[in-house]
């Protein structure tokens, strides 16, 4: 997990994402066992419903993929895929909303590969609220 692996180690999985700097939502991994799981944060988006701005769902969506992309990227194991993007939501359910200045914490769990397919299930949550529950799959180029 987090405690042993050094900065640079979660630099490089981070960076793995085929997302420029700009559309990435996960800020840094706060936990990662290659190529099984993982947890990060991203203090978010404030323009959303000014007056009332929340997180959009979708980018809850968005940035749990990114997380199982990063931890199913950082398996030593295995190759990293070219391209990978994600391909399917199943199971997804938004249960709340985060406000400005909440800290949103997501965790990913690779529970199955086969080719270029990655499955994960993916969480977020702040303050103790669950915020989204999602089944994701994940595929690239081998």
């Amino acid at each position: 997990m987090f405690g042993v692996l050094n900065h640079d180690v979660l630099s490089r999985a981070l960076a793995s994402l085929p997302h420029g700097p700009e559309f990435r939502f996960i800020d840094r991994l706060t936990a990662l066992d290659p190529g099984k799981s993982g947890a990060g944060d991203e203090p978010f988006l404030r323009g959303h419903f000014p007056g009332q701005p929340i997180m959009p769902g979708v980018l809850l969506v968005e940035a749990a993929a990114q997380l199982a992309g990063t931890v199913a990227q950082s398996d030593p194991h295995i190759s990293p895929l070219e391209g990978l993007k994600l391909t399917a939501i199943r199971n997804a359910k938004i249960l709340g909303s985060a406000t400005p200045g909440e800290l949103v914490q997501f965790e990913a769990r690779i529970v199955g590969r086969m080719g270029n397919l990655v499955q994960a299930q993916v969480t977020a949550q702040t303050a103790g609220r669950v915020l989204l529950n999602a089944d994701i799959v994940l595929s690239g180029n081998a």
